[in-house]
């Protein structure tokens, strides 16, 4: 790496200790590295807290969004890479960032992401357009400040990334559904905020088309009893962003 360029890492953190040590060694090619953490209950801080180029911000989570540009605030460097712990920063990808951050050509870079579900390497189901911006100049770039689901605003251009970046979401089909559940939670209140409410169209309509789309045009179909799992977990969680919905108007009348 060139001594002018130096690279900050930011990551979010809640109940992490499984994947912490391993994915904050895979961060060997950045200058610092910075874990917004939610007030963990596990080993999570203590064991990020062993590796010297780690710094650590608890903050009460409110929103996606609010803690990543939390996160980016606290970045000493221009150069920005924002991985999740459950993602795989491989060695070909991490040295494809030097190389690429050397010369940058862009502002901003997308990285492919393999899902793997239940021990699966997702191929379909959705997944195979799954684009996400995981390397960018903070300069240039914030996160749109959706509750869920955010996506990173870009003032200029943004380019691709060759190297995959493995993502393991599943460590279990609890924590799978219930991690769904906690979105469902935060899409209900974006739409409350914007004064949406529920209607029994939703409730039946848009579970139905969810998992339909996800399992047949999206091609679910392809990836086995994994892909129909996913599709059905998936349409459930929608059906619940409703039921939240519902219950936060409940509570106001």
């Amino acid at each position: 790496m060139e001594n002018s360029l130096k690279i900050s890492a930011i990551a979010i953190t809640l109940n992490e200790a499984e994947v912490i040590d391993a994915f904050i060694k895979s961060l060997w090619f950045v200058d610092e590295i910075i874990i917004i953490d939610s007030y963990s209950t596990d080993d999570t801080v203590a064991l990020a807290k062993c590796h010297e180029k780690v710094v650590i911000h608890q903050r009460k989570f409110d929103n996606f969004s609010s803690q990543k540009n939390f996160g980016i605030s606290k970045a000493k460097n221009n150069w920005v890479v924002f991985f999740d712990p459950d993602e795989e920063i491989t060695k070909p990808l991490a040295n494809e960032i030097l190389t690429t951050l050397t010369n940058p050509t862009a502002i901003a870079y997308f990285v492919k992401r393999e899902l793997h579900f239940m021990g699966k390497h997702i191929k379909y189901s959705g997944f195979q357009t799954d684009w996400i911006i995981r390397v960018f100049d903070k300069n240039y770039c914030q996160y749109d400040g959706n509750l869920v689901h955010e996506l990173i605003q870009t003032n200029g251009e943004a380019a691709k990334l060759k190297n995959r970046l493995p993502h393991h979401t599943y460590k279990s089909f609890d924590d799978y559904t219930a991690k769904l559940h906690r979105y469902s939670a935060l899409q209900a209140k974006m739409l409350y905020e914007k004064k949406k409410r529920p209607s029994l169209f939703q409730f039946l309509f848009r579970p139905f088309y969810r998992f339909w789309h996800q399992y047949l045009i999206r091609l679910g179909i392809l990836d086995g009893k994994e892909g129909f799992i996913l599709a059905y977990i998936n349409s459930f969680a929608v059906f619940k962003r409703y039921v939240n919905l519902w219950m936060l108007y409940r509570k106001i009348n």
